[in-house]
Formats: C-alpha cells, structure tokens, sequence
C-alpha cells in the first residue's frame, strides 16, 4: 500500500461498514479488489482497524471512565465486563486456531457475496418476529446471554457475515432490546478487534519495515473519524428503526458482487 488515495479510500469503507451489519472485511476485500491493492487482511488493514478500535475507545470514553471508577462498588458493572470477557473469548479462540486457514481459503469476492446474501436474508426474517426484549441496559446482560452472543460473533470469521451483524442478532435472539444489543456489540469490538489487531502487530511486525509511514496515517485517520460518525449515527438509527433496510442492502449488494466476480 503506498498510494495515499487508495488509503483514503479504504479508510472510509473500514471506518463506514466496521460497526454498520454490512461486514467491514468483506467491503474491503471488494475494495481491494476493484483498487487492485494486494494488502487484504495484511498490514494497512491492521492499521485502519485501530482506527476503528479508537473510535470505539473515544465515543464512549465518559461511560468507560465512569465504569473504571465505580467497578470495585459496583457488581452490575463487573457484571457487564465479566460478560464482555466471556463473549470475547470464543470468536479469540477460534480466530487464533483457524485464522491462517480462513484467510486461506475464505478471503475472495464470491465467499463475501455469498455471505452477504445469506446474512441478509437471515437479517429480514429475524426482523420479521417479534422476540420479547427482557433487557433493557448493558448492565443488566447476564453472562448467559454474553456468552451466546459471543458464540453468534464466532459466524464473523467468515468474510461478509460481519461481526456486527452477528452479535446484535445473537443479542436480539437473547432477550436484549436493540438499542442494548448495538450498544453492547460497540463494548464487545474494544477487546475483539483491539486484541485481535495486537496479535496481527505483533505477528506481521516485520511488514512494517518496508511500508510507507503516510498512507498508513491517512488511512487510520479516515478510519477514526469515519467509524465515529458511524458509532454516533447507528445508535441513532436503531432508537428508530429496525434492520431491515441493511438487510436489503446486503442481499442487493451481495448479489451486485457475485454476478461482477463470476463475470470478470
């Protein structure tokens, strides 16, 4: 990656899809694609993936600050974090088992449109029923419905599922009410893609030696502001409205991209 256009570009479509249910990885290996960037799941990745970590951190610094405070008097705060641990822990697992194998075989345009289609599909029926919301806070989450919302971001390993996706569809299926189920999903992404960019740092530091220290900077900042215009607009959509217009976009999308890849 050494061109600052392309890394602009790419920033915008991480900092865009990372929290939409539309799937970060797959728009950017689209993207890469039609750019004819040959740095998918490699180093620049990683990098405007930070950005997208950072917005998480800053647009929700006052509750996390707040939360540190009170964790010791607490316990539905330490409630709340014990289940953001245990969500993390079976997308961390299998992602440091299999992470090489599906980068592997899985990263293409037609896995994507197949994703995309799939999930949106999945997306428009679970928005056609009516599941009972019992939760109604991210401190009232129990570590059941934690877990089995971290056993639903487990799908998001395969490119177009989209781990936002994923999660809040196992947090609806679970009992929490939308704006719950989004707003944790935002808390599960801190640890879930914070550590999982850290492993990739850290295994893919010799990378960083030959690349452009610009590109890198545009990229991650596009990311940033982007991801936290995105976090704030999300919030504010789901207060109102349901899933299915993403639902739509995906099958429409997915589509779009499988008849381009099978015809090029």
């Amino acid at each position: 990656m050494n061109n600052t256009v392309n890394a602009a570009v790419l920033g915008l479509v991480e900092g865009i899809t990372e929290f939409l249910p539309v799937s970060s990885t797959g728009h950017l290996i689209v993207a890469a694609d039609l750019l004819n960037v040959r740095d998918t799941g490699g180093t620049f990745e990683i990098v405007i993936q930070l950005g997208a970590v950072l917005a998480v951190i800053v647009y929700y610094a006052r509750d996390l600050l707040g939360q540190a405070r009170a964790l010791p008097q607490r316990p539905d705060v330490r409630r709340l974090w014990l289940g953001i641990a245990l969500a993390f822990l079976p997308a961390a697992l299998l992602g440091f088992l299999f992470s090489d194998v599906i980068t592997r075989y899985l990263f293409s345009p037609i896995t994507v449109a197949i994703s995309l289609i799939v999930g949106g599909a999945v997306l428009w029926v679970i928005e056609g029923r009516t599941f009972p919301a019992q939760t109604t806070a991210l401190t009232q989450v129990s570590p059941r419905q934690a877990l089995l919302v971290g056993c639903a971001q487990c799908l998001a390993l395969v490119p177009g599922v989209s781990r936002s996706a994923s999660s809040i569809i196992g947090g609806l299926l679970t009992g929490l009410d939308r704006p719950t189920a989004t707003a944790f999903s935002f808390y599960l992404s801190i640890p879930t893609l914070g550590l999982a960019t850290l492993y990739a740092l850290m295994k893919g530091r010799d990378a960083f030696g030959g690349t452009q220290v610009a590109p890198l900077l545009v990229g991650l900042g596009v990311s940033f502001v982007t991801a936290l215009l995105a976090i704030g607009w999300l919030l504010r959509y789901v207060s109102r409205h349901d899933f299915r217009g993403f639902a739509v976009y995906r099958i429409l999308a997915g589509t779009a991209i499988l008849g381009w890849a099978l015809w090029r």
